[in-house]
């Protein structure tokens, strides 16, 4: 099984596909048009606008469930929680049809919850496959998400990131920034030392 990069553009975040589930929809619906008939299942790994603002346009697209997790579903409807004001538009306005939390599975990923970007930040992640897809929590090169936005927490974040150092990643796919095949925890571990120096 592969997950296929949707490269993002301008300030919209990565996408990927993998296993009939798309991983956030921020990008035009044109940029995952050809999995249209494959969608069933989209994730959102927060609700950020540069990760949810064609959310429903791919739902409606596809036909797919659209989840996202408890502390971030009121961002699908709320300018201030997603920041979608900041880009000069507003939520996508939809009801989330799964609510998710810790532990969960979706087909063979697992709901990681990394609340510290926002309160209802997740990773998925593939046992089988050691690949995770890492949203706004932690980038490739040992870069992580801002937590200075409302609901933000360096503590949290900083906690989030520990956890996923000790899981055993090899394909690491953040929602900004190049994604690696091999090697994910290098990236992660170089992140925790990052945040752990931080003197915020």
């Amino acid at each position: 099984m592969s997950i296929e990069w949707i490269r993002g553009e301008g300030y919209y975040s990565n996408s990927y596909f993998s296993d009939g589930i798309l991983f956030d929809a921020g990008m035009f619906p044109m940029s995952f048009e050809k999995f249209k008939d494959e969608i069933e299942t989209i994730v959102l790994t927060h609700c950020h606008f540069d990760h949810i603002a064609h959310v429903k346009e791919a739902a409606y697209m596809s036909g797919a469930e659209v989840c996202i997790h408890e502390a971030d579903a009121k961002g699908l409807n709320d300018d201030s929680k997603s920041l979608s004001i900041q880009f000069s538009a507003r939520s996508p306005g939809i009801v989330p049809d799964r609510i998710l939390q810790e532990g969960e599975t979706i087909g063979p990923f697992e709901v990681i919850h990394t609340p510290g970007h926002t309160p209802g930040c997740i990773c998925l992640y593939n046992r089988d496959t050691k690949d995770l897809v890492s949203g706004d929590t932690v980038f490739t090169d040992g870069g992580f998400g801002r937590f200075d936005f409302p609901g933000g927490s360096i503590n949290q974040l900083k906690e989030s990131i520990k956890k996923l150092s000790l899981l055993d990643v090899e394909g690491l796919y953040p929602g900004h920034g190049l994604p690696v095949i091999n090697n994910g925890n290098l990236h992660i571990k170089a992140a925790l030392r990052s945040i752990e120096m931080s003197y915020i």
